[in-house]
């Protein structure tokens, strides 16, 4: 072991997120013939910051939990990135999520470096008192490394808009002015953006485009699965389908269904919202939820958890194309059993890459103290995902690699480029 190696431990699956994208970013450094030293350098996170989060409770007691904030490089700009209020929360899996965000940045090459947070709670037992003084005391915690200069965190799981806007209100607080620009994903009243809603699932479209052009195939009749009808699985059917496609598998937390025809995407919504569920959708018929891939399909699109897509997913996948719209939902082995049958992979750091474009585009509307209309919001978002995808492309096929290898060489490329003309200090 070298002087610098970053010591990780392995689950009892035998699974570590943080060992899998080290070894992503050692694969693609070794791709681009960069020396140990330097992959050494991109691989460490330059700062983790664990903290204690004390809660008073409703009842008067007080609970103790707690929360990260990990900035893994900024060599291209301030950390960005999510913040989740989750039991699962740890440090190798905020680590490895902020590791993501830095490649995923450099990408779509927009000015940022990676970072994540999180607390490690269940927020659906908490009331609303309770939630919001775990989020100010978090964001008490946090606040020496955060700023719209330096870091700056947005939404991620059981966060949401009032999430950010208590943060942004504590750290506001005390700077002893406002500062809209240290978070992004806010309400427009006190600084948001008209287009960031939808924005992830409009990047996952433009991908699914890309996608089919490269390999010469229509748009027109493809059928798609899409897992997850949230925030990113509900507005991807409604856009899939204006682009002619027909959307024939769709699930969520109850289950999930199959209807050959194609999902009428505005009949689903009122549905969706009078029933809470997806399932007895008209015309549908239900699905294992271990037998969703294997709906007869072109092109899947994993919109939900990581880690769904095993081995034995992979195996039995009908569609040939898989668009990642989720983070990390394809396993190390079920992206080799891909390869090996031909399927093509859009991955995650590409694919679902819109939503850091969109908080980039708020950031720098809350520095210039000027909203952007949303016809410009959404043509700059359009052009910055199609061109990392036309990038990205040409880099995989240079490099003679697969679409998510080239990917994160692209990210790994970029930030070894960006830290070789800093230098090092001192």
């Amino acid at each position: 072991m070298k002087a610098g190696d970053i010591v990780v431990t392995r689950d009892t699956n035998g699974f570590n997120p943080w060992t899998h994208v080290c070894g992503l970013i050692e694969k693609a450094g070794k791709t681009l013939g960069l020396d140990d030293g330097m992959i050494r350098r991109i691989i460490t996170p330059e700062r983790i910051l664990e903290v204690a989060v004390p809660v008073r409770m409703d009842s008067g007691e007080i609970n103790m939990y707690t929360g990260w904030r990990i900035q893994h490089d900024t060599s291209r700009g301030p950390g960005k990135g999510g913040i989740r209020f989750h039991p699962s929360v740890s440090t190798d899996e905020i680590t490895a999520l902020s590791a993501d965000m830095s490649i995923k940045c450099a990408v779509v090459h927009i000015p940022y470096g990676g970072a994540k947070g999180g607390v490690k709670v269940d927020p659906t037992v908490l009331s609303r008192g309770e939630l919001e003084r775990l989020t100010r005391r978090y964001a008490f915690a946090i606040a020496p490394i955060i700023g719209p200069d330096r870091d700056i965190p947005a939404p991620d799981i059981n966060t949401d808009t009032q999430v950010m806007s208590w943060i942004m209100d504590t750290v506001s607080m005390l700077a002893g002015y406002n500062t809209p620009g240290v978070v992004t994903g806010k309400p427009l009243e006190i600084g948001g953006t008209l287009g960031h809603a939808g924005a992830t699932s409009l990047g996952v479209t433009i991908c699914t485009m890309a996608v089919l052009e490269k390999l010469g195939r229509a748009v027109e009749g493809q059928r798609v699965i899409v897992q997850g009808y949230g925030k990113v699985g509900g507005p991807l059917v409604k856009l899939l389908s204006e682009r002619g496609m027909k959307v024939v598998g769709l699930a969520d937390v109850h289950g999930a269904i199959h209807v050959p025809g194609g999902i009428d995407a505005a009949q689903m919504k009122e549905y969706f919202i009078k029933n809470g569920t997806i399932l007895g959708f008209p015309g549908s018929t239900t699905v294992a939820n271990d037998q969703f891939f294997t709906i007869k399909s072109d092109i899947a699109i994993p919109a939900a958890l990581g880690g769904v897509i095993t081995a034995d997913v992979a195996q039995s996948m009908s569609a040939s194309i898989v668009v990642e719209a989720a983070n990390g939902p394809t396993t190390g082995e079920a992206n080799e059993i891909f390869r090996n049958r031909g399927i093509t992979v859009v991955p995650d750091v590409l694919a679902n890459a819109g939503g850091v474009v969109a908080s980039y585009f708020e950031w720098a509307q809350d520095l210039q103290g000027f909203m952007w209309e949303p016809e410009l919001f959404t043509s700059r978002l359009e052009k910055t995902m199609a061109d990392a995808f036309a990038y990205v492309w040409k880099r995989h096929i240079e490099l003679d690699v697969s679409l998510r290898d080239g990917a994160i060489a692209v990210g790994v490329e970029r930030i070894a480029e960006a830290t070789q003309l800093r230098g090092l200090f001192p």
